[in-house]
């Protein structure tokens, strides 16, 4: 009888173990996925390791260059946020724009652009990279290119419009699509046949 009941208190104790330790594990997952609903837009995209999840596309590029964008114009990011965002952003760019692009002048030019777009009541409402079969790569000097374009509707006191830019991206040499330089497609002008 001892047996018997000793086998009970050891399994109820087991049960009993079993059942705090699931609680504390899914008490402890509910404040880990509230902590990230907590996150705003700017701390998401900031919290990104791009030397360990650097984006493997051209499009991929493109569409966090463009989560970028949005926290910069969109949000009302603080100024040390907008200088995260843009030392992430150059994380994303070609060493040759980078040295033609110093990160004072950078981050100057970007304040400035910001608050112009703020004063004139301009947001991005949409961004939308061409599908991947778009992406046209090319050879350059031996290095692999592509080009993509982009197509961003911007809204300005109550009027909508779209503008596109074309993004020119080139490999590194661990692989990586940098962007060297975009312009916009308006400023494209025909060749001739």
């Amino acid at each position: 009888m001892k047996k018997a009941t000793a086998r009970t208190t050891i399994i109820i104790v087991l049960l009993v173990v079993a059942v705090v330790g699931y609680y504390a594990y899914l008490a402890n997952k509910s404040k880990e996925s509230k902590a990230e609903a907590s996150m705003t837009v700017v701390e998401t995209t900031l919290s990104r390791d791009l030397t360990r999840d650097y984006p493997p596309t051209p499009k991929e590029v493109i569409k966090y260059y463009n989560e970028i964008l949005r926290c910069l114009y969109n949000e009302d990011s603080s100024e040390e946020e907008i200088g995260a965002l843009t030392v992430k952003m150059r994380e994303l760019y070609d060493d040759d724009l980078l040295a033609i692009n110093e990160l004072g002048t950078h981050q100057m030019m970007l304040m400035a652009e910001i608050a112009d777009w703020k004063t004139n009541s301009r947001r991005y409402i949409s961004f939308s990279p061409a599908s991947s079969t778009d992406v046209d790569t090319y050879e350059y000097n031996g290095r692999s290119c592509a080009k993509i374009a982009c197509a961003y509707g911007i809204t300005q006191e109550g009027r909508n419009f779209q503008i596109t830019q074309i993004y020119v991206l080139r490999k590194d040499e661990n692989k990586h699509w940098k962007i060297l330089g975009w312009m916009d497609e308006s400023l494209i002008e025909p060749q001739e046949e």
